[in-house]
């Protein structure tokens, strides 16, 4: 079994950022041969753009949540 770590980089409420998480999650392991929760996932939130990226450790899935940069 491994741990699910999440950074939350964002001003939203870490509850809404666990049900984003929890999204990705259904979607299953899609990235890197099926190994691994999809590399990034958009959103968007009030007009604004905020992404999850996944990274696999030994032991644990990172998914991190931040604001996308406007251009």
């Amino acid at each position: 079994m491994s741990k699910i770590i999440i950074k939350n980089q964002t001003e939203i409420d870490d509850i809404s950022v666990l049900t984003l998480v929890q999204r990705v999650i259904k979607n299953g392991r899609i990235s890197n041969n099926g190994k691994q929760y999809c590399y990034l996932t958009s959103f968007d939130i009030d007009n604004q753009e905020y992404h999850i990226v996944t990274d696999l450790n030994k032991c644990s899935d990172v998914f991190t949540f931040y604001k996308a940069s406007k251009n």
